[in-house]
């Protein structure tokens, strides 16, 4: 028994250390682009693209199953994509297509951090490991598709 209730201590320890480590991201100006929107036949799509018309992420709500999936372009695999909001910050386990080269994350549809996407006030961050985080514009686009997954 005590080792069970020390095993739960080092994971919420873990946990909280994990998310302290992420950066706050409340003061970084989101990069230049647009969202957009599109209903598809197995659900919805946003795709956040830069200036230049490169998509940087893609957020997918497959109604069948009512599940959300976040993904963004990667080289390489990565354990984990971290989303930082106003109101949350958190690393979910990633898993990397080399056919798509994408690293996508995979939620149900009532998540805290879909709420947490939905609500952030002026940006929202993705980070993988070591690389810079992508700092989006948190508009309506992500959020429509997040409540399509919900009707």
């Amino acid at each position: 028994m005590r080792i069970t209730i020390a095993s739960a201590f080092a994971l919420i320890a873990a946990t909280s250390l994990e998310a302290q480590s992420l950066p706050d991201l409340s003061a970084v100006t989101p990069i230049e682009g647009n969202w957009t929107y599109a209903a598809t036949p197995e659900g919805s799509d946003a795709t956040f693209a830069n200036a230049s018309g490169g998509p940087q992420l893609f957020v997918h709500c497959m109604k069948a199953t009512r599940r959300v999936s976040i993904s963004k372009p990667a080289n390489a695999a990565a354990p984990a994509i971290s989303i930082w909001t106003s109101s949350l910050t958190r690393s979910v386990p990633s898993s990397f297509n080399p056919a798509t080269a994408r690293l996508t994350i995979d939620l149900s549809n009532y998540d805290p951090i879909l709420d947490a996407i939905a609500t952030s006030r002026g940006r929202i961050g993705f980070s993988v490991g070591t690389e810079s985080p992508l700092v989006l514009p948190a508009w309506a686009e992500a959020a429509h598709v997040i409540e399509d997954c919900r009707a």
